[in-house]
């Protein structure tokens, strides 16, 4: 028997919530962006006007206003968005308690137990798509069919506000002839390389030669023909599974270019303090950090290196960046944005500590009692309200860090 699985798409979700938070802006066009003062200037997400008007989101700003000279910028709401998020998901436990987030605006239902309760699957869509409405005053476009991929794909095919299904008997000319990048699993260079094999749409993918697209692609081949033939993944995670992040990490841009280590130093530290604070969160230590480079020629490198213990202590993963930055940036070109990242990722209650008694290794100890103190602090009154003396000047912008950070994508 075939699963029932539904995915649901908030509609122009940030431009929604920012309508809702004020109605003046309801029916005018909206772009929701970073500062271009900043240098975060392109469109994280634009109501339906402003869509209606050719704005695209990750446009630039200036691009946006060519199009539509009358647009109205507002700059992102991050905790209205995530409050908002959790509000709609908590609409959808009381349909199912199989609800897997896909960023902060999407999620994949799995309603097969639900039927004798609510209905046939179109049925339940559209209760729980009129609940969401009723609820929050938010819409969301759903998607119905019996594997996640394709459920994905009839929550973009109707917007906003519709419910469309694709069933075992109508997927073929449904789905088949749609562009092979419609998939969730296929990006732009694999679409690309796709095409020079002359398998364009989702039904050429289908039908294609394994043999060559392994030789082309190796072992994915069997995903991508497997997910084109309906034969994609049909398990949805329970909303209170926990997933292990790989990695934890934070980036930024620089209003103005980086020149030299010593302004860089600050922002490096800013960053440590975010991933540091993270990995407290998780219950998580690192063993290796990353720093990523792009300078304002839009040239990018990342390098790597293990610290000498597993840490979460920010002090310990700045000091490792800026070792790491020290010996592969020279600053010339200047550099326009900074991420760091830690890897090696491990519980804290997982792996054997050895403690020491020389003064360094207290010292770290300390630092770590301290860091636990500013975390109830920020938690209680925000990231910024306490700061280390030397991000002060950081050229950097900070926010909130909540419990939903890692779903906050700008893709919408």
């Amino acid at each position: 028997m075939d699963k029932v699985i539904l995915h649901c798409d908030l509609n122009n979700f940030y431009a929604s919530v920012e309508t809702l938070l004020n109605p003046e802006l309801r029916g005018k066009p909206v772009a929701v962006c970073g500062d271009p003062k900043k240098r975060h200037g392109i469109v994280l997400a634009k109501s339906n006007p402003a869509k209606a008007k050719g704005v695209q989101t990750g446009e630039a700003i200036w691009q946006a206003l060519k199009k539509c000279p009358d647009l109205i910028l507002v700059p992102p709401t991050y905790s209205k968005y995530v409050e908002y998020s959790g509000r709609v998901r908590e609409v959808y436990k009381q349909y199912t308690d199989l609800i897997e987030g896909f960023g902060i605006d999407e999620c994949w239902l799995d309603v097969t137990g639900s039927t004798r309760l609510f209905g046939a699957p179109a049925e339940i869509a559209d209760k729980i798509r009129r609940h969401v409405k009723d609820a929050t005053g938010l819409t969301i476009s759903v998607g119905v069919s019996f594997n996640k991929i394709f459920a994905k794909l009839g929550s973009d095919m109707k917007k906003p506000d519709a419910v469309t299904v694709i069933s075992r008997e109508n997927y073929k000319p449904q789905v088949w002839p749609l562009p092979v990048s419609d998939l969730l699993m296929i990006g732009r260079k694999t679409a690309d390389k796709l095409r020079l094999l002359n398998i364009s749409t989702i039904g050429d993918l289908a039908t294609a030669d394994r043999t060559v697209l392994r030789y082309h692609f190796g072992i994915t081949a069997d995903k991508m023909i497997d997910a084109a033939a309906g034969d994609g993944d049909r398990t949805v995670s329970r909303f209170d599974d926990y997933h292990e992040p790989k990695s934890v990490g934070h980036g930024t841009t620089m209003a103005s270019d980086v020149d030299s280590l010593e302004r860089a130093v600050p922002v490096i530290y800013a960053l440590s303090e975010m991933v540091a604070s993270r990995l407290r969160k998780y219950g998580l230590q690192a063993g290796g950090v990353s720093v990523s480079v792009k300078n304002n020629r839009l040239q990018s490198f990342t390098r790597q290196a293990l610290l000498p213990a597993p840490t979460s202590n920010a002090s310990d993963i700045a000091d490792k960046a800026i070792e790491i930055l020290k010996a592969n940036c020279t600053f010339s070109p200047p550099v326009r944005a900074l991420s760091v990242y830690t890897q090696k990722l491990s519980g804290t209650g997982t792996s054997p500590l050895q403690f020491s008694l020389l003064e360094e290794d207290q010292k770290s100890r300390k630092e770590n009692e301290l860091e636990k103190s500013i975390d109830k602090i920020r938690n209680k009154y925000g990231f910024d309200s306490v700061k280390r003396a030397i991000v002060l000047d950081a050229d950097t912008q900070s926010h909130n860090l909540t419990d939903d950070e890692d779903f906050l994508p700008f893709k919408r």
